[in-house]
């Protein structure tokens, strides 16, 4: 599985980007796509995960403000970001998992990241 991120950018606080990823390959087996997001000293962290069934997770610090959706046909997942603030710059990766045989053990896969840059 491959995953191609775009969307990012440079907004003031208080506007809108949205973060656009594709994924090719074996896109039939993907289970869970998913946002995180990375600055620098910092451990990546989950922004928003949406699931083959639909199920949403959102990270506390984005809940209202980010909103996560799915073309499970297309195989592309879109985080549309809004009320956005300069905690939320970052480099954000999207990526994607797959089950495997062994159960709680699937197989993830990441993009590039993309740059996301929030001024006051």
């Amino acid at each position: 599985v491959q995953l191609q991120a775009s969307g990012g950018g440079s907004v003031q606080a208080g506007g809108s980007l949205r973060l656009y990823c594709a994924a090719s390959g074996s896109i039939f087996s993907i289970d869970g796509m998913h946002w995180y997001r990375q600055g620098a000293g910092r451990q990546r962290e989950l922004v928003a995960s949406i699931t083959r069934s639909g199920l949403i997770t959102y990270a506390d610090s984005v809940k209202g403000r980010f909103t996560v959706s799915r073309d499970t046909a297309r195989s592309t997942v879109t985080l549309q970001m809004n009320n956005l603030k300069p905690e939320d710059s970052d480099v954000y990766y999207c990526a994607a998992d797959i089950p495997t045989k062994v159960a709680g053990l699937p197989k993830w896969f990441w993009g590039l990241g993309t740059q996301v840059t929030v001024s006051s």
